[in-house]
């Protein structure tokens, strides 16, 4: 197996003896090893074929694609000073650790590294053969294999994964909560960012774990594993509906007048368009490779930057007579509880850190990069939330693009980016609940194509069907962010690290996630009854 070992790109071929010898080794070693103070019961309770072999097996591969951006390297976002930065910020809480790999086969650079240089190890996908030769290029362009990631990429994935079509609603939850409700969104992102650093630790903290999944199971066994995956795959479904309620939204504002009438029923333009929007996408999901849309939802970080920046084009530039549509409130008791759900979405992105995480090629980068992403991601929702809401004041709806002057360009390139945007990205959300389910089809079954295809198409009519049954952006993207995101974004990170962990971490930092799973808590059960209460209304006035 050949192996980039400096910057001279000398390598070095080990045989597959070699390899058996110094994974032993390895595996012996009880002073680099993360996992070396467990008990014996633990490490036979963590085997990682266990992990491998217990439902769902996809979700790797589905989450992979979901989240991946395969893109150049950004070289300023990868600084040294950055690395190091991220590391002493988090230095003062969680015992500092070398990260564990599971490395197959193990590779060994012939020339050692500087003291500047940090090791750099790859974890090779499945299926490449042990005896076949690759060499990591380093050309910005090319793809990269998994393991290879690039500290830029891994930003631009860990953006991609935060900063959806939640920013389009950050102004609404500035409305609903007031403007002292934005200091719950900082506090959310102070409290995603240490989560996501307890998702790394505890998948340092065993060999084989590589997916949220993978924690959830070595934390609470097979069941924790179930109700884990069960979550986050009802927070991608939930996505998927917020994408049909999105289109319908802004298509039907783009064509006011459209309608059809079907065997006397009328379909106005909201039925109408989600009705179109969910056979256009229909093929999308039955696609078995996706890799194309993953290459193109890649774009999902520039459309977000281009639809903000029209909204300040709006805002400051265009000079557009929005500025009259009512006052704004400094705290809104009555529908705060609706902003605690709204921007708890905006961080829901755990799902997708493990597999960036396992797909560093220096994963001691990690801490800086969610550092970069959350500092991003959190300065565009807080410069959204406060643009929109005091443009639009009460007048503010779910979405901000619906609040734009329709007759101006900017208002058009913002609405037409929002409806294309989905496109690219429904079928990457909703694929891994089709995988998870398609795993329940026998393996040998000779009908596994059809029952995959009508799988698929179920799912698909079920969102259109959830999307038509209750088309209240705002309202769906508050429940979904207090019922699911709470649990895990917050609530089971924190949860999973305290069962893995608890024993040899300090009591500060047990009181850390303690209060952390409080506020979680009772954020959901606050967020979630508004957002029931406030989508009940609504279905009883139409």
């Amino acid at each position: 197996m050949k192996n980039s070992a400096s910057e001279s790109g000398l390598y070095i071929i080990e045989s597959d003896e070699d390899v058996e010898k110094d994974m032993q080794k390895d595996e012996n070693d009880g002073n680099d090893s993360d996992y070396s103070n467990d008990s014996n019961g633990n490490l036979s309770m963590r085997k990682p074929s266990n992990y491998s072999i217990a439902w769902p097996q996809s979700y790797r591969q589905s989450i992979d694609l979901y989240g991946s951006v395969p893109s150049p390297n950004i070289g300023f976002l990868g600084t040294t000073s950055l690395s190091r930065l991220s590391s002493s910020f988090i230095s003062s809480s969680l015992t500092r650790r070398h990260t564990l790999e599971v490395l197959q086969p193990e590779k060994k650079p012939l020339l050692q590294p500087t003291e500047e240089e940090q090791p750099r190890h790859t974890l090779l996908p499945p299926q490449i053969s042990r005896k076949s030769s690759i060499k990591i290029s380093k050309v910005s362009h090319e793809p990269h294999i998994p393991g290879q990631c690039t500290f830029g990429q891994a930003v631009l994935n860990g953006i991609n994964a935060l900063c959806g079509i939640g920013i389009l609603s950050t102004p609404y939850a500035a409305k609903e909560g007031g403007w002292i409700g934005l200091s719950i969104l900082l506090l959310y992102a102070v409290f995603s960012f240490y989560t996501g650093l307890l998702l790394r630790y505890c998948l340092d903290s065993a060999p084989g774990l590589e997916t949220y999944p993978d924690i959830g199971q070595a934390a609470f066994g097979t069941t924790g594993r179930v109700i884990i995956s069960i979550i986050l795959y009802m927070e991608l479904y939930a996505c998927c509906i917020e994408y049909i309620i999105v289109e319908s939204d802004n298509l039907s504002t783009l064509f006011p007048n459209a309608h059809i009438s079907l065997g006397g029923v009328e379909l106005n333009a909201h039925i109408l368009f989600a009705i179109l929007t969910a056979v256009a996408l229909l093929p999308t999901v039955w696609l078995r490779d996706l890799r194309i849309l993953s290459y193109i939802s890649a774009c999902g970080v520039i459309a977000t930057i281009l639809v903000v920046l029209c909204l300040f084009w709006v805002g400051l530039l265009d000079n557009a007579d929005i500025h009259t549509q009512g006052t704004t409130k400094t705290f809104n008791l009555a529908t705060f509880p609706v902003a605690i759900g709204l921007y708890g979405y905006c961080y829901a992105g755990h799902a997708v850190f493990p597999n960036i995480y396992t797909a560093m090629a220096n994963r001691n980068q990690f801490p800086g990069v969610l550092l970069v992403c959350f500092a991003i991601c959190t300065s565009m929702y807080c410069a959204v939330a406060i643009m929109g809401y005091t443009a639009f004041g009460k007048a503010t709806l779910s979405q901000y693009t619906l609040n734009m002057p329709q007759h101006l360009v900017a208002t058009k390139i913002a609405v037409w980016t929002t409806v294309v945007n989905p496109f690219t990205k429904y079928a990457l959300s909703l694929s891994p609940v089709a995988m998870c389910l398609e795993e329940l089809i026998p393996a040998n079954s000779p009908n596994f194509f059809i029952y995959s295809k009508l799988i698929r198409t179920a799912l698909v009519v079920s969102t259109l069907l959830v999307g038509l049954s209750v088309p209240f952006f705002g309202l769906v993207m508050s429940l979904t962010g207090s019922l699911l995101t709470m649990f895990v974004s917050l609530i089971l990170p924190a949860a999973c690290f305290l069962s893995i962990r608890g024993g040899r971490i300090t009591r500060f930092q047990v009181s850390i996630c303690v209060t952390i799973i409080v506020v979680g808590i009772v954020s959901s059960c606050l967020g979630s009854y508004s957002a029931l209460s406030e989508i009940i209304q609504e279905l009883f006035k139409s």
